[in-house]
């Protein structure tokens, strides 16, 4: 008995909607960063393009809303970007159907990183619009994301010092060989050299040696600059990208990594204030951050909340002479050890210190209360761009650019808490 079936014809010639906002639901995202983008001040960027040069560059609205997009989507590499404007069709609908190769794309974001991460803060002023920015409770963490390197590319001081020995010696060994054969140069070198060229044997050791001295030299000045007479012999420089560091990750691997800091207001899990740090200990990161967002949100927040790395007691003292209620943990403290501890009675004694005030606090009720907004605002975080964005390692190298990349991942966090905040970029324009 035959079945009939849904007519099925893949060379049939259609006729595309009349509008792209047809191809997709009206709630899609891609329509949201396209309309929110719109509102957004691109003077720095569109300021770059005023004389004209050869064949007309893409419009940077479009190339401003792609890179955005595709943070948001977690698409960050450029070849993966050209693909999507292919074959993607909410990245079609958002290029008009155009497709920007991937060298187009990552020239555009080298170019304008800067002004790409002065985004991070307007969307931040657009989340404050909107309600989802109140500074009562502000919530401080951080995590460690891979560079764009390999940790095996990284080399200590007493091991550059060493390497250093043994390529000089092999270079001056390879030139008493040459020396030794210099009767024999035009046979050797060719007819049509000078035999001043380095052997090919030699080549990659010379270079070699010459970036282990350019490392050498750089962690001396920064020694010198410390007031040290010399490094520390575990001192470490990556050759592939000498600004990252061998950081402890949170599964205790070591790891070629950056700080990412983020501030968090604890009742939207919006990113007010977004840093990378080259020095794995938070110890005093907390202060700057705080001071930064009370910068630029023009009013300090009520409350603080910080795990134990971030325990300076200068730091402690000064948000509390500001009027800055602090819940920082002043000691490492196991969850088991907190179900166990009880709270305090009775009056504060006078000759407590600050650290052990600061634990009777976190030991009440109402201590716990805001010290655990931490964990269910700055943690999170962490774990929807981990996880969600797939963000798990830089593509770029440097601090200004890893900087660049940890403020556009953030933005893209605040974007998606924006969207599903009900506000609309719409109503925010008309």
């Amino acid at each position: 008995m035959s079945k009939t079936f849904r007519a099925y014809a893949p060379d049939q010639l259609l006729l595309l909607p009349p509008s792209l906002r047809e191809w997709l639901p009206e709630d899609h995202p891609v329509y949201f960063v396209n309309d929110l983008v719109a509102t957004l001040d691109l003077q720095p960027i569109l300021s770059c393009y005023e004389e004209e040069r050869g064949y007309p560059p893409y419009h940077p609205l479009l190339m401003t809303k792609l890179i955005v997009y595709g943070y948001v989507r977690g698409v960050r590499s450029s070849r993966k970007m050209q693909q999507a404007c292919q074959e993607d069709v909410a990245f079609r609908v958002l290029a008009a159907g155009q497709a920007p190769d991937f060298r187009t794309l990552a020239a555009f974001r080298a170019r304008h990183l800067d002004a790409l991460q002065g985004l991070f803060t307007q969307v931040v002023a657009l989340c404050r619009e909107a309600g989802l920015v109140k500074l009562g409770h502000l919530s401080v963490d951080s995590t460690k994301v891979r560079a764009h390197a390999s940790k095996h590319k990284a080399m200590s001081y007493t091991r550059m010092k060493k390497e250093e020995e043994r390529l000089r010696a092999d270079i001056r060994r390879w030139f008493e060989e040459c020396d030794a054969v210099d009767a024999a140069e035009d046979a050797l070198y060719g007819a049509d050299k000078t035999g001043d060229e380095l052997p090919k044997e030699l080549a990659d050791p010379k270079r070699r040696l010459e970036k282990i001295q350019a490392a050498k030299a750089t962690l001396e000045a920064e020694a010198k600059a410390r007031g040290k007479k010399e490094p520390e012999a575990k001192a470490q420089r990556n050759f592939t990208d000498p600004e990252s560091r061998i950081m402890l990750s949170s599964d205790k691997a070591f790891i070629q990594a950056y700080s990412c800091q983020a501030a968090v207001d604890a009742d939207s899990q919006i990113v007010v204030v977004a840093q990378v740090s080259q020095t794995a200990p938070d110890q005093g990161q907390l202060l700057p951050l705080v001071e930064q967002v009370t910068l630029e949100q023009e009013r300090a927040p009520k409350k603080v909340s910080a795990d134990a790395g971030y325990w300076k007691e200068s730091d402690i003292e000064l948000l509390e002479a500001n009027d800055i209620e602090p819940f920082v943990a002043p000691k490492r403290i196991k969850h088991s050890q907190w179900r166990q501890m009880t709270a305090p009675r009775g009056r504060i004694p006078k000759d407590l210190s600050r650290k052990d005030r600061m634990l009777r606090k976190l030991c009440t009720q109402r201590g716990r209360a805001e010290y655990k907004k931490r964990e269910m605002s700055a943690e999170p975080v962490f774990g929807q761009i981990k996880e969600a964005l797939g963000f798990r390692q830089f593509l770029l190298r440097g601090h200004r650019k890893v900087q660049g990349e940890w403020s556009l991942v953030c933005m893209a966090n605040n974007i998606l808490k924006l969207m599903r905040s009900g506000w609309s970029p719409i109503s925010a324009t008309g």
